[in-house]
């Protein structure tokens, strides 16, 4: 019954574990630029998004926002007509999702959308409108101004960090899972599975933390410079709970290791008494004064002892060393 309940106590923070390696992979395939429409995950990675900008707004019809924002003092005229080229030549689509490896954009029509390219897989990926847009060599930094340039800088410079830190967790992840089955035979596995769970955590949190966090700042940098072009950002809320209940889960599940450390031992609780012989033992002798009588003289019969005649009232021994 010990390592059954042994086993009963592990299987908790195993299943945690798991829960929240499948969570951090379900992050990771998000905006996967997948071969065809059809293949495997494609619909659940196009869904989960960290940010997304969308530029229906404008693209739906650039002449008519130009007549429209004309007379707006918070327009940019060279960014008005920059932001138009880029419709007219296809470079500036209806939206754009980042994930945490590449982006995917597409096109929106009757309120339906069609995601018609992905970018590829880069380690270090940070997304740049500038470059997405074919932007990157005109005066648009200048026009953008300071608040837009500072904030997709504090964006690259902590892209970087984030996907380290989402590697490292899933990394520890797999460690925890795959140590946390010697867990069941010692409370010596539990304790190290718990001091990796515990690091897993940490960058669990962390990666999740700077992930909202920038994509935030993010969305609404976009927002503030942007929304007069009728381009609007937003955060991807599927992503991010995706993100958040991992975390819930690596947290419950360094808890319930810490718990097996303490508690389900895995041993029998019937313990075997072990009785050891003093070491002086006596055991009875036939006495040699009085030979066969001795039952009759002093009435002893069936293990228990009478008054006999001899007068004699007691029983000799010897001595055994042992």
């Amino acid at each position: 019954m010990g390592k059954v309940g042994r086993f009963a106590c592990i299987l908790t923070p195993m299943l945690l574990t798991l829960a929240s390696l499948i969570c951090i992979v379900i992050v990771m395939i998000g905006q996967s630029p997948w071969k065809g429409n059809d293949a495997p995950g494609t619909e659940l990675g196009r869904d989960l998004y960290f940010f997304k900008a969308d530029t229906s707004g404008f693209t739906s019809n650039p002449d008519n926002i130009v007549s429209d924002v004309a007379n707006d003092l918070n327009i940019d005229n060279e960014l008005l007509q920059a932001l138009q080229g880029a419709a007219s030549s296809n470079d500036l689509k209806d939206f754009y999702q980042v994930g945490l490896w590449s982006y995917c954009s597409g096109d929106k029509k009757d309120g339906k959308e069609t995601i018609t390219y992905c970018s590829s897989r880069k380690f270090n990926f940070w997304f740049d409108p500038l470059t997405v847009w074919d932007l990157k060599d005109t005066n648009l930094q200048q026009v953008l101004g300071d608040k837009m340039q500072k904030g997709l800088d504090a964006y690259k410079k902590v892209a970087s960090w984030m996907t380290w830190a989402f590697v490292i967790a899933l990394i520890l992840t797999a460690v925890e899972f795959v140590i946390g089955f010697f867990a069941i035979f010692s409370r010596w596995g539990s304790l190290v599975t718990t001091i990796v769970s515990t690091a897993q955590t940490l960058f669990m949190v962390a990666a999740a933390i700077t992930a909202t966090a920038m994509y935030g700042a993010l969305a609404g940098v976009f927002e503030s410079v942007l929304k007069p072009y009728k381009i609007e950002a937003s955060l991807g809320s599927k992503m991010l709970s995706v993100l958040w209940i991992g975390v819930a889960f690596s947290i419950a599940s360094g808890f319930f290791w810490l718990i097996s450390v303490c508690c389900c031992s895995g041993k029998s609780p019937h313990k075997k008494v072990v009785v050891e012989k003093t070491p002086y033992t006596y055991e009875r002798v036939s006495s040699p004064a009085f030979g066969g009588q001795q039952a009759q003289h002093t009435g002893y019969a069936g293990g228990a002892a009478g008054h006999g005649t001899s007068g004699t009232a007691y029983e000799p021994f010897r001595q055994q060393h042992v």
